[in-house]
């Protein structure tokens, strides 16, 4: 049995302590906002996520971060550029918090590189985007770049999906339809990242959406 895919099955289960429950992404706000932005489709929704938001940005920053390993200074570069290319504040601080939690799971776990990139946190000298950490971590666990990338993606998918039940938008039966459609995207997406490959999104619907629903008190998620 490989020894990967059961690493991979560990760190993608929603038992993980990866903090990334407090998070949707803009799907609260989008299905807030049906009244203006139209009304939600969640396979057509995840679908854009994958499609013009992980596989150019997230996928491709989690893969420069495993080609990074344990140089500190490149990964808190690739955080910076990360929060240069986030215009949304409400999408910055939701990376930053998801993945200053995971990296913290990793520094009690004893992740090699999780203490020494969560001192740079503590010091101001890094960001700790979610997908500079989980390229950290993953590469120091024994994943393969393929193998993060897919994982990275598969947890995507899942969180979405789970906020979707949680807010009411969809069943448990729906959600693992939902999911295997999306997750048919994911391994789909294998096209080369070339090194220092710039990082590209384009969701404005979902971006217009948060920065209505940012006006609202009345939220169950941060995003």
């Amino acid at each position: 049995m490989s020894a990967g895919l059961l690493l991979a099955l560990q760190h993608g289960d929603s038992l993980f302590p990866s903090g990334g429950f407090a998070f949707s992404q803009g799907l609260e706000a989008t299905a807030a906002e049906a009244e203006c932005l139209g009304s939600l489709d969640l396979a057509r929704f995840i679908g854009a996520q994958i499609r013009r938001r992980w596989a150019g940005f997230d996928r491709v920053a989690v893969i420069r971060a495993h080609r990074a390993g344990q140089d500190l200074d490149a990964l808190a570069a690739l955080d910076q550029e990360i929060e240069a290319s986030s215009p949304i504040e409400a999408f910055r601080t939701g990376s930053r918090r998801n993945g200053a939690a995971l990296l913290t799971t990793h520094e009690r776990l004893g992740t090699e590189g999780a203490a020494a990139y969560r001192r740079l946190l503590r010091q101001g000298a890094a960001l700790g985007h979610l997908a500079v950490v989980q390229g950290l971590v993953w590469r120091a666990l024994g994943l393969g770049e393929a193998e993060a990338a897919t994982l990275s993606g598969y947890v995507a998918v899942t969180g979405l999906a789970t906020a979707a039940i949680r807010l009411g938008l969809v069943g448990a039966i729906e959600a693992q339809r939902v999911i295997a459609g999306a997750l048919a995207l994911v391994a789909a997406e294998t096209a080369p990242v070339a090194d220092g490959q710039p990082l590209a999104a384009f969701l404005p619907l979902a971006d217009i959406a948060v920065c209505r629903h940012g006006r609202s008190g009345q939220r169950l998620f941060s995003n």
